[in-house]
């Protein structure tokens, strides 16, 4: 499984970008997609992931009410709709699968957001 994130950039605080993830070789059925990031000096994070058959989302406390995850299966693709960006969301973005409930497998090559002050 190849993943694809796509969608970094640079903001200044306040802005907004959205991410995607698409997969090459298969769909996301019945996986959980997951966003991580990991900033600067410090260690990969959990952002948010989303279960491709029932849409169940979860979201760390930290991007709560700023960011959401959602799925498109027309494009089969997941996407990160990131708002009020402040400073510290600054990272590299990853995608990853997992399978059910298993530990997240496969990974993206991950996309670099920076937000400016």
């Amino acid at each position: 499984v190849q993943l694809q994130a796509s969608g970094g950039g640079s903001v200044q605080a306040g802005g907004s970008l959205r991410l995607s993830c698409a997969a090459s070789g298969r769909t996301f059925s019945n996986y959980r997609v997951g966003w991580f990031r990991r900033a600067p000096g410090k260690e990969r994070e959990f952002v948010a992931s989303i279960g491709w058959n029932s849409g169940r989302r979860s979201v760390t406390d930290s991007v709560q009410g700023r960011f959401s995850i959602s799925r498109d299966s027309a494009k089969n693709a997941v996407y990160l709709q990131m708002n009020n960006l402040k400073p510290e969301d600054t990272a590299v973005y990853y995608c990853a699968l997992a399978l059910g409930l298993a530990q997240f497998e496969y990974w993206g090559q991950g996309t670099l957001v920076t937000v400016s002050s």
